[in-house]
């Protein structure tokens, strides 16, 4: 089985402050849970600059980072990892375009998105920088829990 097919491939996403003052927690984390993922961290926080900086760390020289660093620090954020077959790739794909007017309708950002600048959530690209944002946002004092449900794992799972 390949890695990114693996039952406990992790990934992370994050509600942004625009999701979370909309009131649309509930609404994202249903879609992952209603397709089978397993959440395994969840934590509501306001993110410091420092943790932004780092988290956008490959578009500090695009002209609207400090726009999005400021949107970022002007409320909470929820920051969650989600585990399951497939689900870094498959999260993209939940989450719709960057550009929520590109998205279709189904998708998190084609429902709710209206701005680019505004798309309700942030999700990993890759496992390489799925593990490394777990690593910035939950780091060790904090933890991700590890644990397998019980008898919904055989029935999504061969």
């Amino acid at each position: 089985m390949s890695e990114t097919n693996h039952p406990k491939e992790k990934t992370f996403i994050m509600i942004k402050p625009d999701g979370v003052e909309r009131g649309l927690i509930g609404e994202v984390i249903q879609r992952f849970e209603k397709k089978g993922f397993q959440i395994t961290a969840c934590q509501m926080l306001i993110a410091s600059r420092q943790l932004l900086e780092k988290h956008y760390a490959e578009l500090k020289d695009k002209a609207f980072f400090t726009g999005l660093i400021e949107f970022m620090l002007s409320g909470p954020v929820i920051a969650m990892v989600w585990q399951g077959r497939g689900v870094i790739n498959y999260a993209r794909k939940l989450l719709g375009e960057t550009d929520p007017l590109n998205s279709l309708p189904g998708t998190i950002r084609g429902d709710w998105g209206v701005d680019i600048g505004r798309n309700i959530c942030h999700a990993s690209d890759s496992l390489k920088n799925a593990q490394k944002e777990i690593a910035l946002w939950f780091p060790k004092t904090k933890g991700v829990v590890n644990y397998q449900r019980g008898s919904i794992d055989k029935l999504l799972y061969e």
